[in-house]
C-alpha cells in the first residue's frame, strides 16, 4: 500500500490517503489540494512534489 501525507507538502495539514497505485494516490491528493487548499491550477511541479512524497506504508522515508 502506498501512502501520501499532505503535511509533508502543506505544513500542518493532517490529511492522508492510501492506495495500491501511485496514480490513484496522486489523483486523490490533487482533488484534496483543489477542494481543501483552494489550488485551482495544479502544475506539473506540484504533481512531481506529490510523487516524491509518496512512500510505502510503514516506511519512514519517501520513495
Amino acid at each position: 500500500m502506498r501512502l501520501f501525507e499532505c503535511g509533508t507538502l502543506v505544513p500542518g495539514c493532517q490529511w492522508h490517503t492510501r492506495a495500491n497505485e501511485d496514480a490513484e494516490v496522486v489523483r486523490r491528493a490533487v482533488d484534496h489540494l483543489r477542494s481543501v487548499h483552494g489550488e485551482e491550477i495544479i502544475r506539473e511541479n506540484m504533481v512531481e512534489n506529490i510523487k516524491t512524497r509518496i512512500r510505502d506504508e510503514g516506511s519512514t522515508e519517501a520513495a
